[in-house]
């Protein structure tokens, strides 16, 4: 944690040195009171009433230094992951983005905007999500932050919560994890032509749209992108669904072992994959549904449970692990 300045004539802010970003995330929640079964405050997303229907509003920002270290990738890979950060988000409930409004804070002097938007602008173009403005603002350290407006997409366009998990329902993941935290590991050691595919995932991370989309046809309760990491995430599902959760696996990306004496950890706790993580009551339309959209089959992981406070990995506890802001 990088500790609070002390401000001019006044000691530091208490409130930021004590909690954590998802307890101050509460607390704001509490204070921000929306209109009932028209907002929801917890999720990634916001969904809105619209005048055609459910309106999906997502916003994020990545910060130089602590979301992207651009001693080990580039300007353009920061625009790409500030771009797909929160296409992901309109992806885990089911999603399709619209359009985006990007705001740059930064050294403007020092700033190559060309790379940057080299990056913003491909993954606007790869996901169909046009940049429409934005803002452009000095400041000492670099932030791209990016604000995306959805709708639902298909019937039944009902987005699918991390609330909505039922005991017996089946967890499913799109793929398998730990590529990015082993890309990243890769870069930090200056390893990088050891497994390029393992340092484009964390340079260049891939939002599933189509996969939300499916999981949310085949009558997905939860959902949710891996980017905190499987344990963390599962957890956020857990928590807001008020259910218990059992892994019977964690499946681990190709390559990760070469990387990590531990990968199974580095699965659980990397982060940044972007696959979604959902349940489900029904596994074979689950599964039907993924292959009439000639999508891969998600891969089942566990199962809820009636008892809320349960959290377990085959026969031991789900380990605490994951991105957390101080």
């Amino acid at each position: 944690m990088t500790p609070c300045k002390e401000p001019p004539g006044g000691a530091p802010n208490l409130l930021l040195l004590t909690l954590s970003e998802f307890a101050l995330i509460e607390r704001l929640r509490r204070r921000l009171v929306g209109p009932p079964d028209q907002i929801w405050v917890g999720d990634d997303v916001a969904v809105v009433p619209g005048p055609n229907g459910a309106m999906l509003l997502a916003a994020d920002a990545v910060v130089a230094g602590v979301h992207a270290d651009l001693t080990l990738v580039g300007l353009d890979d920061m625009g790409w992951k500030a771009m797909v950060a929160n296409v992901s988000d309109i992806a885990a409930v089911g999603g399709r983005p619209c359009c985006a409004v990007v705001t740059v804070a930064g050294p403007l002097g020092s700033i190559d905007f060309d790379l940057l938007y080299d990056g913003l602008t491909e993954a606007s173009a790869a996901y169909g999500c046009p940049i429409v403005g934005g803002d452009l603002t000095s400041s000492p350290t670099l932030v791209v932050s990016v604000a995306i407006v959805g709708d639902a997409g298909e019937q039944p366009p009902v987005p699918v919560l991390r609330s909505g998990a039922q005991a017996g329902d089946t967890i499913f993941v799109t793929g398998p994890l730990g590529s990015s935290a082993a890309g990243l590991h890769l870069l930090q050691t200056g390893r990088v032509s050891e497994a390029p595919d393992l340092v484009l995932a964390h340079r260049r991370p891939r939002a599933r749209l189509d996969e939300g989309t499916a999981a949310r046809m085949a009558g997905a309760t939860a959902m949710i992108d891996v980017s905190d990491g499987l344990a963390a995430d599962l957890r956020h599902i857990a928590d807001g669904s008020g259910v218990g959760v059992v892994l019977d696996r964690v499946p681990v990306a190709i390559g990760v072992n070469r990387v990590s004496n531990d990968p199974e950890s580095m699965a659980l706790g990397g982060g940044e994959d972007y696959e979604l993580l959902f349940t489900a009551p029904d596994a074979a339309l689950v599964e039907t549904t993924f292959a009439e959209r000639g999508l891969g089959t998600p891969l089942r992981i566990g199962r809820c449970t009636a008892e809320a406070g349960e959290r377990r990995l085959r026969d031991g506890d789900l380990p605490v692990a994951g991105w957390v802001h101080k």
